[in-house]
């Protein structure tokens, strides 16, 4: 197939990690793929893992100079399938796709991504796309927020990560870890309230920056943890630090199907979390003694964290291995694109058929 991928966000989110992640795939299975994005640094990565990434200038909706430049770059590629993220690109590629009678795929990252607009509406109307949801949990949510969409439009792939294969070790004292951005919603406060009721040795890791950052550095140092939590701001390397922890620490109030949760899932990290969003559809059985209620506080946190840091090296092991395995099951990266790559060729036959 010949496919092309769109994203006119200018920050980084977990959809650049999600299209640069499942483009790679695709292209390494054979598939010609095509990145075109408004950030420089994405546009960077994507030449880097992709072997293509372009620049595009979206402008405003329906922009007819950003319009005319996808149908050039969709009719060098005689693209196939058009997968693109919400806002201007719907308005921007999506019109050069339905102009070239190219069916569309709309990626959709959160339950309500999408604001009801009549504008909106009467491009969904028209361009037709397919809708693609990371989980269960935001499909459903998504397909509640725009009751016009037909739910049999809706499509969940799960998102992927490629489980480590280096050899687990274990660390004393335990390393915690967290990886979320420092805002208020991540529920940093929840972590840093619990861990000052431990008596055990322990180091907590929190990479990441965010509006609280300051305000949870004084507060992680007047409950007396400054000696035991390391704060590395913002970093280009997560992987690399979340295997050097064991267990890791997710207490959002709310969230879709966190990136972060499944890189500590590749890396074979024990998962304490809340049960929010879609966490609970990466979790086994075997995983599920450390998943929380949605509204657990600071007692429950220090409850299961007390049990967890008090795991012998082999039963710890033992927990790490359960969420390589939680990783090949359900969200290893190669299944995932494989299966994206069924759905995609199905779309392209469907829609073939209805012309």
């Amino acid at each position: 197939m010949r496919i092309a991928f769109i994203n006119a966000t200018r920050k980084w989110g977990g959809v650049k990690t999600w299209t640069l992640d499942f483009a790679e795939r695709l292209a390494a299975f054979g598939h010609d793929v095509r990145v075109y994005g408004r950030q420089p640094e994405f546009v960077a990565q994507a030449r880097q893992r992709v072997g293509h990434g372009e620049r595009a200038a979206f402008g405003c909706d329906l922009n007819p100079a950003a319009v005319a430049r996808f149908l050039r770059a969709f009719r060098r590629q005689r693209t196939d399938i058009v997968v693109l993220n919400i806002g201007k690109d719907l308005a921007t590629a999506g019109v050069a796709a339905r102009l070239l009678g190219i069916p569309v795929v709309q990626r959709i990252g959160l339950p309500e991504d999408i604001p009801q607009r009549i504008k909106t509406r009467l491009l969904h109307a028209w361009i037709r796309p397919a809708f693609l949801c990371p989980c269960r949990f935001i499909a459903d949510g998504f397909a509640r927020s725009l009751p016009y969409v037909d739910p049999a439009d809706v499509h969940v792939v799960l998102n992927g990560k490629t489980p480590t294969t280096a050899p687990l070790a274990t660390h004393a004292p335990r390393r915690l870890i967290a990886t979320q951005q420092l805002n208020p919603d991540k529920g940093h406060e929840t972590l840093l309230r619990a861990l000052s009721t431990i008596d055990m040795p322990f180091e907590l890791h929190v990479v990441g920056t965010g509006s609280d950052e300051t305000r949870l550095r004084g507060l992680a140092a007047s409950l007396g943890l400054a000696q035991r939590v390391l704060w590395h701001g913002f970093s280009t390397d997560v992987p690399g630090l979340l295997a050097q922890a064991d267990i890791f620490l997710l207490a959002s109030r709310s969230e879709g199907l966190p990136n972060t949760l499944l890189e500590a899932l590749a890396q074979g990290l024990l998962p304490v979390s809340r049960d929010v969003g879609g966490v609970r559809e990466v979790f086994t059985p075997q995983l599920e003694p450390w998943l929380l209620p949605p509204d657990a506080g600071p007692e429950a946190f220090a409850t299961v964290l007390r049990t967890a840091l008090a795991l012998s090296d082999d039963a710890l092991l033992a927990a790490r291995q359960a969420s390589l395995e939680a990783c090949r099951t359900r969200c290893d990266l190669d299944a995932k694109a494989r299966e994206l790559e069924c759905w995609l060729a199905d779309q392209v036959t469907a829609y073939a058929r209805r012309q």
